[in-house]
C-alpha cells in the first residue's frame, strides 16, 4: 500500500493562505526582534509569549523576581501599541478594583446619577502580577473575564475590547497557588 506524496487538490494552499503565512512569519520575526533589544538572553520566552499572542490565548509567567517580566509586557504591548495594565494581586483586592464599579456622579443637568468607572481589566494586555495571592471572588472575576471576554458589574455586562490577554505572575513564595493559577497552568499556559 504506497501513499502519494502529492497532496490533493483540496487540502493545497492557495496564493492569499501563503501571502498571509508569509506576513505572519514577518511580524513574528519582527516583534521577536523589538522585543529582544530590551529583553536580553531571554529568547525562549520572547518566542513563547509571542506564540501566545498569536494563539489569543493567556499565559502564566514563571521564574524569580527580577527577570524583567513587567518590562517584556509592557514592552510587548507597547510594540502593538496595545493598552497595557498592571494589576499587582493581594489578599485584600477586590473584584470592583480589577473590573470597576459604579459611582455617583453629578450629571450635567445637576441631577446625581450613577457613572461606570472602568477597572484595569479593561486594557488590551494585562499583567496579573502575583495571582496566587487574590481571594476568591476577585479570582472569579478575572477568570470571567479571562474565559468570556466580558466582566459583570452590578448586573451589567461589559465586553472587553479585542485583543485581550492575560499575562500572570505567581508570588514564589506562596506556592500552592489559586484556582486561577491553576486554570492558567492547565487551560491557557502557553510555555
Amino acid at each position: 500500500m504506497s501513499q502519494s506524496l502529492v497532496p490533493d487538490a483540496d487540502l493545497r494552499l492557495s496564493d492569499d493562505d501563503v501571502k498571509a503565512i508569509d506576513r505572519l512569519q514577518t511580524g513574528f520575526t519582527q516583534l521577536k526582534q523589538e522585543l529582544s533589544r530590551v529583553i536580553v538572553g531571554q529568547q525562549q520566552t520572547i518566542e513563547q509569549l509571542v506564540i501566545c499572542l498569536f494563539a489569543r490565548r493567556h499565559a502564566l509567567l514563571m521564574g524569580v523576581p527580577g527577570l524583567a517580566k513587567t518590562l517584556l509586557v509592557s514592552k510587548l504591548a507597547e510594540t502593538m501599541s496595545l493598552k497595557f495594565s498592571r494589576i499587582q494581586f493581594t489578599p485584600d483586592l477586590m473584584p470592583m478594583d480589577i473590573t470597576g464599579t459604579d459611582i455617583l456622579q453629578e450629571g450635567q443637568s445637576g441631577m446625581r446619577e450613577f457613572q461606570f468607572i472602568h477597572g484595569p481589566v479593561f486594557a488590551n494586555i494585562v499583567l496579573a502580577d502575583e495571582i496566587n495571592r487574590a481571594p476568591p471572588k476577585t479570582q472569579a472575576a478575572m477568570l470571567e473575564a479571562m474565559q468570556e471576554q466580558r466582566v459583570t458589574v452590578v448586573g451589567k455586562t461589559f465586553h472587553l475590547e479585542a485583543p485581550f490577554m492575560v499575562l500572570a505572575t505567581q508570588n514564589p513564595v506562596e506556592q500552592e497557588g489559586t484556582i486561577l493559577s491553576r486554570k492558567l497552568n492547565s487551560i491557557a499556559s502557553c510555555h
